[in-house]
C-alpha cells in the first residue's frame, strides 16, 4: 500500500521537464532528485516527501527515452505516478526501475494538488482520502508486480538468477 500527498500536473509533461537535459551528465539518483521538476515547479524538491504521489493528465513522460526521468522522480520521494496516459517508453522505463505507474483517467482528473491519496498497486485501487472517492486502474500483471516489488528489473533478474 502506498500513501502520500498528491502533486498534480497537466498534460504532456515531458522528460525534459521532469529532469532538465542540462543535468543528464550524471546518473546519480540523488543528484537527479535535486533538480526534479525544477523548470515546471521550482518548489517541488522542497515540498516532496518520501511516499508522495504524482498525478498528471495525458501523455506523461513524453519526449526522450532517457531513464533519468523516472529515476529522478523515484529518488525525489515519489512512490507512484497516476496519469490519464503515459508515453510508452516512460512507462517501460518506470517499470524497469521499480516505479509503479497507473493509468486511470478518472483518478487523474478528480485528484487535486495536495489531496491525500492511497494506492494498492496489486489491485489497482486508488483512494482519494481527502475527497472520500475511489477509482479503479487496471492492475499490473503478476510478472510486472514482481519487477516492481523487487525494486526494478535488474534486482528482479538478480533474484531470479540466485534461484537457479
Amino acid at each position: 500500500m502506498i500513501q502520500g500527498k498528491a502533486f498534480k500536473y497537466g498534460n504532456n509533461v515531458d522528460t525534459d521537464v521532469i529532469i532538465p537535459a542540462r543535468y543528464l551528465n550524471t546518473s546519480d539518483p540523488a543528484e537527479l532528485a535535486g533538480h526534479c521538476m525544477e523548470d515546471l515547479d521550482k518548489t517541488f524538491v522542497d515540498r516532496v516527501q518520501k511516499g508522495d504521489i504524482m498525478v498528471a493528465g495525458r501523455n506523461f513522460g513524453c519526449g526522450s527515452s532517457r531513464e533519468h526521468a523516472p529515476i529522478a522522480l523515484k529518488a525525489s520521494g515519489i512512490s507512484c505516478v497516476i496519469a490519464e496516459t503515459f508515453a510508452r517508453i516512460f512507462y517501460r522505463n518506470s517499470i524497469n526501475i521499480g516505479l509503479p505507474i497507473l493509468e486511470c483517467p478518472q483518478a487523474a482528473q478528480a485528484i487535486s494538488d495536495g489531496d491525500e491519496v492511497r494506492v494498492n498497486v496489486s489491485t489497482g485501487t486508488i483512494e482519494n482520502r481527502t475527497k472520500g472517492e475511489a477509482y479503479q486502474a487496471e492492475p499490473f500483471p503478476g510478472f510486472m508486480q514482481d519487477i516492481i516489488q523487487a525494486d526494478g528489473l535488474i534486482d528482479y533478474v538478480r533474484g531470479r538468477m540466485k534461484q537457479i
